[in-house]
């Protein structure tokens, strides 16, 4: 077993040493071309924004099924529900922040 983790903590070791080879400077031709970082940013709001939707969805109608079901577990069903709507929302807003980190420098 010692042998496999020497052999794994080396690859590791090499791979960390290796990654200042990929910091070179960026070309000038590259820098007047298309932005693709905020045109996929874009892309990626969106998707985000609306896989969030369907998600607050499916949470609100299930919360909605569970309140008509028990009537008396209102508080229960309401945290849950108001907790994963939270969730799912700051997913979207961690996708926001990226956006700008990526697009904005």
């Amino acid at each position: 077993m010692s042998k496999k983790l020497f052999v794994l903590l080396s690859l590791m070791t090499i791979l960390m040493l290796a990654t200042p080879v990929f910091a070179q400077g960026e070309p000038a031709a590259a820098a007047a071309g298309t932005n693709w970082v905020a045109i996929t940013s874009g892309f990626a709001m969106a998707i985000a924004a609306g896989l969030a939707a369907l998600g607050q969805s499916k949470v609100a109608a299930s919360a909605c099924e569970g309140l008509a079901r028990n009537p008396a577990a209102r508080a229960g069903i309401q945290l849950a529900m108001i907790l994963g709507l939270a969730f799912i929302e700051s997913l979207v807003l961690f996708t926001l922040v990226v956006v700008f980190a990526k697009v904005v420098k």
